[in-house]
């Protein structure tokens, strides 16, 4: 039941997303950004943890699980270390997903030719 709930819910942010992109004229990069947005402000208020609770990977894989991520890393470090926390605790949170998208990036850069698309 894990896996229905992780690809109903993923399935419907991605679900979402298609739609402003087909129905609005917001490029996909205003709606990448607003995911990660909507993510950080849901986890600044403490309603996207559950959904993460329910949902699993379906919740946190999404942009909007890195804003999440985002979010409560800095809540922890302004808790440890006080205001500089502001500026340190989203990265100490996500460094481990960001390095692992660049590292991807790198691999397959270097595997595949990109192209012109004309």
């Amino acid at each position: 039941m894990d896996y229905v709930k992780a690809f109903a819910i993923g399935g419907l942010l991605c679900l979402i997303g298609q739609i402003l992109i087909d129905k609005t004229k917001l490029t996909p990069a205003r709606i990448l950004v607003s995911y990660v947005v909507i993510g950080v402000i849901l986890g600044a208020v403490g309603l996207y943890q559950p959904l993460v609770e329910f949902a699993g990977a379906g919740a946190s894989v999404p942009l909007t699980g890195f804003g999440n991520t985002l979010a409560k890393g800095v809540k922890e470090a302004v808790q440890e270390e006080g205001f500089l926390g502001i500026f340190t605790g989203g990265l100490k949170a996500s460094a481990g997903g960001i390095t692992a998208a660049i590292l991807a990036g790198l691999i397959a850069s270097l595997i595949f030719k990109a192209k012109d698309k004309s």
